[in-house]
């Protein structure tokens, strides 16, 4: 009874948390663009973070060690520090962007300009990691998230064309606008495929206390909860590719972002919209300031776990003080969220390889897995998605930005 209840909350938490300012947006420009032509794009992403989710839950309920751990003590730390420092820089911009998503939902709500939310953000977002433990970050802010069911809704009510829709699942070359369309691609793969969801979930399964009895409810959560929470971000590409993509109307502004969902819901739909962003967003802030803290804390191995007080690992909460910080300035000096979440969604894909060859090693490693290492599939799998987006990201990245087509 209490795995069922855990199945049914790591379900919950997954979807709740799946959904953020990088999957919103992304899948709304693609719509927008490209009507439900980069559906495939949502499709891979969410297998390949399935995959990816499934493994470092695995790793930790059988190895008992931390993937960051592992990674300093297989490669050495000289070898280690390569993806620290990638990883930690764009999922520094990253955490600027979800901050900006939660800035944004406040200024629509208010019409309170948005660098005047950088510091309230910032400090609930600080005072809620400092005084709260695991399970209320974990399960609380990520269930209130659920409210991102909104899109589902509407996009149903939006009767959509689902021949269209299922024809988008398989890969197409773009008609014109060639640039744009691969760009936007890596930028819904980088969204789908963030690595903090994995060091998030890994550390998740440390301060949890799996074993190897949690493999089973491992396996349905990172299914169930990443094919749900893909399904939200295909509903929002389906509201773009209905209201935006026929008049040929961009997604520009985080202004614009409402009319996803208002047209079809009306008031009660601008609210909704509003509360689904800001949850989710502030769902993400907190997950990846906590997800950066842990990949540094575990790497250099200090003392580290949310559960624990301040003050027995004070440089664990130091760490994550200090990047919610960094982050609130990219708010407080006005940079743009949507064009800081596109550039770092793509940014993510083209470094995808650094975080994930590594671990894949770890995966096929006997010595922390035992028989439970990885099969043929499930390597072949993200090995190839994640080289995809990276050679996508380095050729259409330049290209966007000179203005290519």
């Amino acid at each position: 009874m209490n795995k069922l209840l855990q199945l049914s909350l790591g379900i919950v938490t997954s979807v709740g948390g799946f959904l953020e300012i990088g999957s919103i947006t992304t899948a709304a420009q693609a719509g927008s663009a490209f009507g439900y032509q980069l559906v495939w794009t949502i499709a891979l992403g969410s297998l390949c973070i399935a995959f990816l989710i499934e493994m470092s839950g695995r790793f930790s309920a059988c190895s008992k060690s931390t993937i960051p751990d592992a990674m300093r003590e297989r490669f050495g730390m000289n070898l280690f520090a390569i993806p620290l420092v990638v990883m930690l820089a764009v999922s520094l911009l990253v955490l600027a962007a979800e901050m900006g998503g939660v800035a944004a939902a406040l200024e629509l709500a208010t019409s309170v300009r948005l660098p005047v939310w950088a510091v309230p953000v910032a400090l609930l977002a600080w005072g809620l990691l400092w005084r709260s433990n695991f399970s209320v970050i974990e399960n609380g802010v990520s269930g209130l998230g659920l409210v991102t069911i909104v899109f589902a809704v509407a996009a149903v009510k939006g009767h959509p064309d689902y021949g269209a829709l299922l024809r988008g699942v398989l890969p197409s070359l773009p008609a014109t606008s060639g640039a744009h369309y691969w760009f936007v691609a890596v930028s819904v793969l980088g969204a789908s495929v963030s690595p903090y969801l994995y060091y998030f979930y890994s550390s998740g399964a440390i301060e949890e206390k799996w074993d190897e009895s949690y493999l089973g409810l491992n396996r349905w959560i990172a299914g169930i909860g990443m094919g749900f929470g893909g399904l939200l971000s295909v509903a929002v590409l389906v509201l773009a590719a209905i209201l935006f993509h026929p008049i040929g109307r961009a997604i520009q502004s985080f202004h614009d972002l409402p009319q996803l969902v208002t047209p079809i819901l009306h008031k009660p739909g601008f609210w909704l919209f509003v509360a689904a962003l800001g949850i989710a967003c502030f769902g993400a802030t907190l997950e990846i300031s906590l997800s950066l803290a842990y990949l540094i804390a575990q790497g250099f191995g200090w003392q580290w776990g949310e559960d624990q007080p301040p003050d027995t690992d004070a440089r664990f909460s130091l760490t994550y003080s200090l990047l919610i910080v960094v982050a609130a300035l990219f708010v407080l000096f006005g940079v743009d969220p949507l064009a800081l979440t596109q550039i770092s969604m793509a940014l993510t894909s083209a470094s995808l390889p650094l975080g994930v060859l590594p671990f894949l090693v770890l995966m096929n490693d006997r010595h922390y897995l035992g028989e439970h290492v990885n099969g043929h599939f499930g390597n072949a799998i993200v090995l190839v998605i994640s080289v995809m987006a990276m050679v996508l990201a380095v050729v259409s990245i330049p290209l966007e930005l000179i203005g290519g087509s």
